[in-house]
């Protein structure tokens, strides 16, 4: 693997770009409401990713089979969605899970995060679903540092979120970012026989997005016939959540807080 080691006024151009996914995570929060089309906040996330003299990440990614190039700005998985949901006119109604996942490119350099919005009387298993997936996440910010296996990383974020008697997903990992959406390494939550064969060592200046999606039910999951779209196979709820990480001396440097 070739992991790139990012320079400090590299990563201090990532956290501009951190910055405004963050604003723009943050307002879609506000808009999140029974009520509102999923493409409306497509729209919004555009709207404030150009008006600062960013792009995208998303928009134009060249699906796989048939699945045509991703047709939205952001990605919002409701429910039993669990990441790549294309933003439609489909209504947010109370009690809905909506999982939002947004990427810019600002200045050459880029910031990926992802969060999930608890939408009006959310059932309380699905509060916790949302609440563990968040603690998994905060679980890599705090043992992050140089010469950290991530073996143990995603160890005890595996274990955490299986105490707790929910599954990790397995399909979909973090990954390397920098000047490019994604790089390496794969970064996943889950440990691995392919993650104990080439484990990574942490080291400083290494930039990652970190990003586990934590299922209700079962971790199986599946492709919608929209080629895109990824949902729990028992249709159960699924929480995300993602920061962009720079590896520092005193420990994990969030990005996109």
């Amino acid at each position: 693997m070739a992991i790139r080691i990012k320079k400090p006024g590299e990563i201090e151009k990532m956290r501009q770009a951190g910055r405004l996914v963050r604003m723009v995570l943050d307002r879609l929060n506000e808009m999140a409401a029974p009520g509102v089309r999923t493409e409306e906040l497509d729209a919004e996330a555009e709207r404030l990713c150009r008006s600062h003299g960013a792009t995208c990440l998303f928009k134009g990614v060249p699906g796989r089979g048939r699945a045509g190039p991703f047709p939205g700005n952001v990605c919002v998985s409701l429910n039993e969605q669990v990441v790549h949901g294309i933003p439609s006119r489909r209504e947010i109604r109370d009690g809905d899970l909506v999982s939002v996942d947004f990427g810019v490119r600002l200045d050459g350099w880029c910031g990926d995060a992802a969060e999930t919005f608890l939408v009006g009387d959310v059932a309380p298993e699905a509060r916790r679903l949302s609440d563990v997936t968040r603690n998994a996440l905060e679980i890599a910010v705090q043992m992050m540092r140089p010469g950290e296996r991530w073996s143990n990383i995603a160890r005890a974020m595996q274990e955490y979120v299986e105490d707790e008697g929910f599954s990790v997903v397995r399909e979909f990992v973090g990954h390397g970012i920098g000047s490019e959406m994604h790089e390496e390494p794969k970064v996943p939550n889950f440990v691995s026989r392919e993650l104990l064969t080439r484990d990574i060592v942490l080291a400083e200046g290494m930039a990652l997005a970190v990003e586990p999606m934590v299922n209700l039910g079962s971790p199986a999951v599946e492709c919608a016939a929209d080629g895109w779209t990824i949902v729990t196979r028992d249709r159960l709820p699924s929480a995300h959540f993602e920061h962009t990480l720079a590896t520092t001396a005193d420990g994990a440097d969030v990005l996109t807080r």
